[in-house]
């Protein structure tokens, strides 16, 4: 009640693929009581405000009387101060101050979450590092380990074989 409607529309777009004319829309603004407050007639497009006398729901009616489809952008705003020289007051900054304060906590918990989740990153790239080395040493261990065995193996086989042959000669 007593505050300023601005409300515009511009109508972007008609389904016809071969149409095109200046046809608009109408609208009807009503108040809450069922008073008639605006009526426009065949507009493509229109700015215009009034002050609400009365609490409730007002009613923008669109009619369109073309055959076609039409695209309507629609925009409205109820201004908050009815007066613009009048000036913010204490009681209007109260539920501001709360409101940031809420997104003060919320960005403090986000901040608190990010540096633990970038911890626990940190904690699991040392560890998978360490795991990376360790498997490495191993593959390295047992790589080195089936060569001094195949070496082993050679020099066995071949002292027996050497064993075998001299001991035939006899």
């Amino acid at each position: 009640m007593g505050e300023t409607v601005h409300y515009s529309f511009v109508v972007i777009k008609s389904e016809g693929d071969w149409h095109h004319s200046n046809d608009g829309v109408d609208l009807v603004v009503k108040g809450p009581s069922g008073e008639q407050i605006h009526d426009l007639r065949d507009k493509i497009s229109e700015k215009s405000e009034f002050t609400s006398h009365h609490e409730g729901i007002y009613r923008f009616c669109f009619t369109n009387k073309s055959p076609y489809h039409e695209t309507i952008d629609f925009d409205l705003h109820a201004a908050h101060f009815v007066y613009h020289d009048e000036h913010a007051k204490d009681e209007h900054f109260k539920p501001l101050f709360e409101h940031i304060g809420k997104l003060e906590e919320a960005l403090y918990n986000i901040q608190f979450e990010q540096h633990w989740l970038e911890a626990q990153t940190d904690r699991q790239a040392i560890v998978n590092e360490g795991m990376s080395k360790r498997a490495m040493y191993k593959a390295l261990f047992e790589s080195s380990a089936l060569i001094c065995v195949s070496f082993l193996q050679v020099f066995l086989l071949k002292h027996l074989f050497e064993r075998k042959l001299g001991q035939s000669r006899v």
